[in-house]
C-alpha cells in the first residue's frame, strides 16, 4: 500500500501541470491563463511616437486545443471616459476597444483581424497587401468583455478552422501576431510590436509566436429559405440555398454554395453615375467572402477596388439582358503542400448565357522573398450577336499573373506584379463593351517601392502600365486600361506636439505624378500637398491641395480611336473632419467640404461640394443618423453620345438617413433611407474637332433631371452564430428625364424622389449553421 500510494505520488509530481481551460467570460483568471506569454511592453502607435502607452495594458497570448486564446487587461484612469457605445458587426466606432492581428502562417501574405469594443460589438476582417482590410468576411469565433472600477478586460478565442495554415515540422507553428489597445475618448493606440497599419509595411512586421501546432476540423452546412413578395409587380417568389464549408484538416479547406442568393437583405449605396468609370460595390454573400483573401490580388492603380477578382461578376446581369446571372452552385478550395500555398475557385451560372469562372492561384513565401501566381479564366457563351443572323458569339478570357514581393530588411518593401490578358472571340472595349476589334493579347505591370528613412520620414515610388487591350473585367474590377501612370510621394509624421496642442499626431505628404496613355497621350501631371491630424478630442482631420496641369480627357468620348479633349489646368481643394462621440455624451459629427474647378472653363467656374453628417446617440445602443450632400457645378461636363458633349449649372441634394437600435446582443432593427435629387441646366453644347478643342456649337442638348430613393426596414435576429433571420420591407425608384430646357429643380427631383415605387417588396430569409 505504501509503495503504491508513493509512486502515485511521484508521478503525479512528474506530470506536466494541468491547466485550467480558458472560460471566454471577459475575466482574466490567472489559473486560466498559465503557461501564456505575457505582454506588457504596448508603446504608442496612435499617435506613431512608439513611446511607452500611457495607460497600463496587459496581455496573454495561449495556443489550446480549441483555439488561439488572447487576454486583455486594460487600466484606465478615472478622468478618461470610457467609451462602451454598441455597434453593428464591422460597423464599428470610435470606442474603447482591443485588436489582435494574426497571420496564421507567418509570411507577411495575409491575415485576419479580430476587434472586440468595450460594448462586446464585434469587427472582424482579412488584411491583404500588408495592410488592406476588408470588412466583407465574417468569422465565427467567441468573445467577451468586463469591467471594473479600474479598467476593462476582454477574452478571444480564435478557433484553428478560421483559415487554412500550412503544415509544420516539430510540432511548432509560427504566427504572425500584434495586439493593440484602442482608447476611445483620445484616440490613442498602443500596440505590441510598436508597427501601426498605417506604416507601409504591417503584415511583414508582425512579431514572430511560436506555439504548439493544433489543428481542428469543421463540417457546417448553412441552408437557407428566403421567400419576396413584391407588391408593385403583385408577384412573389420562394427560393432556398444552401453553402457548405469542410476542413478536416490544418492544411486543407473546401467552401461551396449551391443557389446563393444576391445578398438582398444588403442593400447598395445608392450612386449617380455619368462618368465612364463603373462604380465598384463590395460582396455580402457569405461564400464570396469566406477566405476569399487568398485570391485578392490589387493591381491597376492606387484606387483599392481595382483587382483582378472582383467577386461581384459571379451572378451580375447576364450577357443576353435577361436580368441577373442565375449562380447555380460555386466551390473553393484553400490548402497547402508542404512549404507551397494553392487555391482553387470555381463557379457557374444556369441558363444558355450563363458564364462560366474559373481561378487557380499558387504562392510560396519565405524570410525576405515571396512570389505567387494566378490565372483566371472566364467562359462567355453569349457575350455578343451576329448582325447577320442574330447568333450568339462567345468569348474565352483569360489572365494570367505573377506576383513578387522582397522585404529585403525592415526599411525597404518592393511589391511587383505582372499581368497578361489573352482573349478569344468578341472582344470587350474599355467600358465592357462587345467589340470584336479588341480581341487578342496584351500585359501590364505596377510596382511599389517604399522606403522607411527613420525619424517619420518616409518615400514610395508606385509605377503601373495597363496595355490598351488589357481585358481583366472579365473576372476582375479594372477602372480603365491604356494607361501609363507614375507617383513620387515623400512623407514626414509628427508626433512632438506640446500637450497644450489640439493635435498629437499630423502626417505630412508631398506627392507629384504623371498620366500617360498607352498611346503617348499626355493625360497630365499632378503635384499635391495633404496632412491628416490626429485630434486629442479622439477624432481626426484631413486636407489635400491638388493642381493638375492641362492635358487631355482620352475616355469622356467612350472611344477606342483615341478621340480625346483638350482639357485646361485642374485644381482641387479638400478638407475633412471627424469627431466622435465623447463619453456618455449624445452627439457624433462627421463633415467634409471639397472644392474644385476641373471642367473647360478653369479656373473661372468650379463646384463646391458639401456632406454633413450628425448622428445622436440615445444611449449606447440607439442612434439616429443623417447625412446630408449638396453639390453646385456650374462647368459639369455630360457626354451626348459621338463628339457632342455639354456643359452644365448641375444641382445635387442627397439624403442618407436612418436609425440603428441594438436591442439586445440577439436582436437588431434598422432602418434607412436614401433620396437623390440632382437637376442640370444646359448651359453650352461642345463639338469636339479632330485635334481635340472643344468648339462651342449651338445645337440644343437637354436639360438633366433626376431622383432616385431607397428605402428599407430591416429587423435581423441571430439564432446561433452565423445563423439569421432577416425581414426587410424595401422600396426604390430610380428615375432620369432628358427634357430640353423643362426648368428642373434639384428640391423639387429631391422632393419627387420619395413618390417613387418601382418596386416594393417584403422579403423573409432564414439561414441556420449546422456544425457537424
Amino acid at each position: 500500500m505504501r509503495a503504491t500510494l508513493t509512486i502515485a505520488i511521484l508521478a503525479a509530481l512528474a506530470a506536466p501541470p494541468a491547466f485550467a481551460a480558458v472560460v471566454i467570460d471577459g475575466r482574466i483568471d490567472p489559473a486560466e491563463w498559465q503557461g501564456a506569454q505575457h505582454i506588457t511592453d504596448f508603446r504608442q502607435t496612435q499617435p506613431l511616437s512608439r513611446a511607452p502607452a500611457s495607460q497600463p495594458t496587459e496581455a496573454w497570448i495561449l495556443a489550446t486545443e480549441d483555439g488561439l486564446a488572447i487576454g486583455f487587461r486594460n487600466l484606465q484612469s478615472p478622468n478618461i471616459a470610457r467609451t462602451r457605445q454598441e455597434a453593428q458587426r464591422d460597423q464599428g466606432a470610435q470606442a474603447d476597444r482591443v485588436n489582435l492581428y494574426v497571420d496564421f502562417d507567418g509570411d507577411g501574405r495575409s491575415g485576419y483581424n479580430f476587434t472586440v469594443l468595450l460594448s462586446n460589438s464585434i469587427i472582424d476582417t482579412t488584411i491583404t497587401n500588408e495592410n488592406q482590410f476588408n470588412p466583407d468576411w465574417d468569422g465565427d469565433w467567441r468573445h467577451a468583455t468586463s469591467e471594473d472600477e479600474a479598467g476593462w478586460s476582454a477574452e478571444m478565442l480564435i478557433p484553428w478552422h478560421v483559415a487554412t495554415m500550412r503544415d509544420v515540422k516539430n510540432g511548432t507553428r509560427t504566427l504572425g501576431i500584434s495586439l493593440d489597445r484602442v482608447i476611445g475618448a483620445t484616440g490613442e493606440r498602443a500596440s505590441w510590436p510598436a508597427v501601426s497599419f498605417q506604416e507601409s509595411r504591417f503584415l511583414t512586421a508582425l512579431n514572430k509566436v511560436e506555439v504548439p501546432a493544433y489543428s481542428q476540423s469543421l463540417l457546417a452546412i448553412t441552408p437557407y429559405v428566403s421567400g419576396v413578395y413584391d407588391n408593385v409587380a403583385t408577384n412573389s417568389d420562394f427560393d432556398t440555398g444552401a453553402d457548405i464549408f469542410w476542413k478536416p484538416n490544418g492544411r486543407f479547406q473546401l467552401s461551396a454554395t449551391l443557389n446563393p442568393d444576391f445578398g438582398q437583405v444588403e442593400s447598395d449605396q445608392l450612386v449617380v453615375n455619368f462618368s465612364a468609370n463603373e462604380t465598384f460595390f463590395s460582396d455580402k454573400r457569405p461564400f464570396f467572402t469566406e477566405n476569399q483573401s487568398y485570391f485578392d490580388v490589387p493591381f491597376g492603380g492606387l484606387n483599392n477596388a481595382n483587382r483582378l477578382i472582383y467577386t461581384r461578376r459571379v451572378g451580375a446581369n447576364a450577357d443576353d439582358g435577361s436580368g441577373a446571372g442565375d449562380v447555380t452552385a460555386a466551390a473553393k478550395l484553400n490548402g497547402s503542400l508542404g512549404a507551397m500555398n494553392y487555391g482553387v475557385f470555381a463557379a457557374t451560372e444556369a441558363d444558355e448565357a450563363g458564364r462560366d469562372f474559373y481561378a487557380v492561384r499558387t504562392s510560396r513565401d519565405g524570410d525576405t522573398q515571396g512570389i505567387g501566381a494566378m490565372v483566371t479564366r472566364v467562359e462567355r457563351p453569349c457575350y455578343g450577336q451576329d448582325v447577320g443572323t442574330g447568333e450568339c458569339i462567345g468569348r474565352e478570357a483569360s489572365v494570367y499573373e505573377v506576383d513578387h514581393r522582397w522585404t529585403p530588411n525592415p526599411q525597404w518593401s518592393i511589391r511587383t506584379t505582372l499581368v497578361g490578358s489573352d482573349v478569344d472571340g468578341m472582344g470587350q472595349d474599355a467600358y465592357n463593351r462587345p467589340d470584336e476589334n479588341q480581341s487578342g493579347s496584351n500585359t501590364g505591370g505596377q510596382m511599389r517601392i517604399d522606403w522607411d528613412m527613420g525619424e517619420g520620414w518616409r518615400q514610395q515610388l508606385y509605377m503601373v502600365h495597363l496595355g490598351d487591350k488589357l481585358q481583366l473585367n472579365d473576372f476582375g474590377f479594372l477602372e480603365r486600361n491604356n494607361f501609363n501612370y507614375a507617383r513620387y510621394d515623400l512623407g514626414k509624421r509628427f508626433t512632438d506636439f506640446p500637450e497644450t496642442s489640439q493635435y498629437s499626431a499630423a502626417d505630412w505628404h508631398w506627392a507629384a505624378s504623371r498620366r500617360v496613355n498607352d498611346h503617348g497621350v499626355h493625360i497630365g501631371d499632378a503635384a499635391s500637398i495633404n496632412r491628416s491630424g490626429q485630434l486629442r478630442d479622439g477624432g481626426n482631420d484631413y486636407f489635400e491641395i491638388v493642381t493638375w496641369t492641362s492635358g487631355h480627357d482620352d475616355r469622356f468620348l467612350r472611344s477606342n480611336d483615341n478621340d480625346v479633349i483638350n482639357m485646361p489646368a485642374k485644381y482641387f481643394l479638400f478638407y475633412e473632419r471627424n469627431r466622435p462621440r465623447q463619453g456618455s455624451g449624445h452627439w457624433s459629427f462627421y463633415g467634409n467640404m471639397r472644392w474644385a474647378s476641373e471642367g473647360l472653363d478653369t479656373p473661372g467656374k468650379s463646384s463646391l461640394q458639401l456632406d454633413l453628417e450628425p448622428t445622436y446617440h440615445v444611449n449606447d445602443r440607439l442612434s439616429f443618423f443623417t447625412a446630408w450632400f449638396f453639390e453646385h457645378n456650374n462647368d459639369w461636363l455630360l457626354w451626348h453620345g459621338d463628339n457632342l458633349i455639354g456643359s452644365y449649372d448641375e444641382d445635387m441634394i442627397l439624403l442618407n438617413a436612418g436609425s440603428v437600435w441594438l436591442i439586445n446582443d440577439k436582436h437588431e432593427l434598422r432602418v434607412r433611407l436614401e433620396a437623390i435629387g440632382l437637376d442640370a441646366k444646359a448651359r453650352q453644347a461642345y463639338r469636339v474637332a479632330d485635334n481635340g478643342e472643344p468648339v462651342e456649337s449651338a445645337e440644343t442638348i437637354p436639360d438633366v433631371g433626376v431622383s432616385n430613393l431607397g428605402f428599407q426596414i430591416r429587423y435581423r435576429y441571430e439564432l446561433a452564430p452565423l445563423s439569421y433571420l432577416y425581414i426587410a420591407y424595401v422600396r426604390g425608384g430610380s428615375l432620369t428625364e432628358l427634357e430640353p430646357f423643362s426648368g428642373f429643380n434639384a428640391r423639387d427631383q429631391f422632393q419627387d424622389a420619395f413618390a417613387l415605387r418601382d418596386s416594393e417588396q417584403l422579403l423573409v430569409k432564414l439561414s441556420y449553421r449546422f456544425e457537424l
